[in-house]
Formats: structure tokens, C-alpha cells, sequence
């Protein structure tokens, strides 16, 4: 959901000290003092503190940030507690909370975090910079010491082995929550559903995480299988050339498309291309209930 629409209800009223934020159920405006909770050290039950868990929100402080290739950063957040996990469970995002200079009202953009939602200590994000974003303009310009203001979101619940293959599909940067979804799967050691991926990119110079897909390649063999393709590829890629279309997804698919999942997650043209009625996806055979769209 768009910041604008989440806004929409307050349009219009004076800049007020509380509000509320949800997409789901709630109206929400809050400024940062009412968002943000502690996270203590101890916990009665003796387990790690969870950074989001429940209702509000934290700010976090931002560690380090890093560029890794002509637009995309990697930004990691400390926690207050390093021995404290982020709370999230798999598929879950975290919904920034940003006041660029000169706005009276915040920017709302949800990141799915690609450090393991067990991680103590710290959340990375990989951001990509688009021409005139607001958000991902301001999390770029933020440097080691900054602050950024955070929600927990929730996502589909996924349960082991309800499918003995999923397909995932990205474009992109939308390979982010389909990046914490495979290594979430292959990481489970009771988990045993096969994964195909299939990631579209303009260039090769747009590939992200190529290493901790080539490492969960070597890892997982016969259970992972990854294939890029690009619309650009330079002189020499060793990638194929094209699109995420009908004859790429028949090629790669697994054949057994009733006791699929498909995941999606992709840049609105490629998500309604494969998505929509009689659109790639249904002429393939898969029913609407089959398709998640992160």
C-alpha cells in the first residue's frame, strides 16, 4: 500500500503530535515518540528480546551503508540490545518511517530485510535508489549514526512442506523477500520443499545477491535451482538473454504444476504480465489460489 493512501484519511487536518500506523485495521498517525518502544535486556521467559513484536514501533541506528552497485545500497541497523532478533517471521517486511527535509509528513515505504530474521543484533536492508524516490533517496543519504524509525509487517505465513516444489519469481529488486523465503526454506532443516527461482534484470550490472545465491547453489544441489535472465546482458554474460515469459517459465518449471506455489514479486508491468486473468501464469495452468504476490 502507497504512503499517499495510507495517508489519504488525514489529508487536509493540522500536523498533530499522535496518529496511528496499519494497513490493516488501523488508522494510523503517531509521530516517533509514541512509535517507539525499548527493548529491554532481559526477558521473563529467558528468551532473546524481539524487536518487533506487537503493536509500535522502534528507531534504530544505522550501522553501516554500503554500495553495491550503481544505485542499490546495503544498509544495516544496530539493535539497542545485541543479543535482541528482530521479531519478523518468514516473508515478513519492516515498514520505514521517513521525514525527508522540507515535508511535513512522513514517507512510508515497507523493506523486506535480507539478514535472517533470527540474527541478533542487527537488520540489513538493500535499498535501490529510483529517480525521484522519496524514500529510497532519504535512506541513501542517511550515514553511520543516523536514525531510522521502523514497523514490523506481517506477510503470507508459510508452513513447511505444504508443497514439494515452489516456483519463485522476481524482478529486479523484488528479489528481496524472495531472497528471505529461500534461504528461510533451505535453512529449516525439517523443511524439504524443492525451489525454483527465476530473476528477470535489465543488465547484469542489476544482479543482486549473486553470491548468497551461488553459495545456496553449491549448498542445497537438486533442492535449489537459480536462473537469471537479462533483457541487456553485456558481451560475454554468463547469463541467458530475455525476459520471464511463457517459454522461459515452461522451460525451468518442474512439470508438476498442481502441487505448486508461485511467488511473485516484480515491478507492477511484470507482476500484472504473469498475474493478471489470462495472464501468463493461468495460460501455464495455475490457479489463482496457487499465486502469491509479495
Amino acid at each position: 500500500m502507497s504512503a499517499q493512501r495510507i495517508l489519504q484519511p488525514i489529508r487536509n487536518r493540522p500536523l498533530v503530535a499522535a496518529g496511528a500506523i496499519t494497513a490493516i485495521g488501523m488508522s494510523v498517525w503517531v509521530t516517533k515518540s509514541c512509535l517507539v518502544r525499548d527493548v529491554h535486556a532481559e526477558s521473563p521467559s529467558q528468551q532473546p528480546p524481539k524487536v518487533f513484536s506487537g503493536f509500535g514501533g522502534q528507531s534504530l541506528r544505522l550501522e553501516s551503508s554500503n554500495l553495491v552497485n550503481h544505485n542499490t545500497k546495503r544498509l544495516r541497523f544496530e539493535f539497542p540490545n545485541s543479543e535482541a532478533q528482530s521479531g519478523l517471521t518468514l516473508t515478513s517486511s519492516v515498514l520505514t518511517i521517513a521525514w525527508p527535509q522540507g515535508r511535513w509528513f512522513p514517507v512510508l515505504r515497507p523493506y523486506t530485510p535480507i539478514s535472517s530474521i533470527d540474527e541478533p543484533g542487527s537488520l540489513e536492508l538493500l535499498v535501490k535508489r529510483y529517480p525521484n524516490g522519496k524514500a529510497s533517496g532519504y535512506l541513501h543519504s542517511l550515514t553511520p549514526g543516523s536514525t531510522l524509525l521502523m514497523v514490523g509487517l506481517g506477510g503470507y505465513k508459510w508452513i513447511p512442506n505444504s508443497f514439494p516444489h515452489v516456483t519463485l519469481i522476481a524482478g529486479g529488486a523484488g528479489i528481496t523477500p524472495i531472497y528471505q523465503l529461500t534461504r528461510g526454506i533451505l535453512r529449516n532443516p525439517d523443511d524439504r520443499t524443492r525451489i525454483t527461482l527465476v530473476h528477470g534484470i535489465n543488465t547484469d550490472a542489476d544482479l543482486l545477491l549473486r553470491e548468497e545465491f551461488e553459495d545456496l547453489e553449491r549448498r542445497f544441489p537438486g533442492r535449489f535451482r537459480w536462473v537469471v535472465t537479462v533483457s541487456k546482458p553485456v558481451e560475454g554474460s554468463p547469463f541467458r538473454r530475455g525476459y520471464v515469459n511463457k517459454e522461459l517459465l515452461e522451460e525451468v518449471g518442474s512439470g508438476k504444476r498442481s502441487e505448486e506455489k508461485v511467488f511473485v514479486c516484480g515491478p507492477p508491468p511484470m507482476e500484472t504480465a504473469l498475474t493478471a486473468k489470462r495472464g501468463v501464469l493461468e495460460e501455464l495452468g495455475y490457479r489463482k489460489d496457487q499465486i502469491v504476490k509479495f
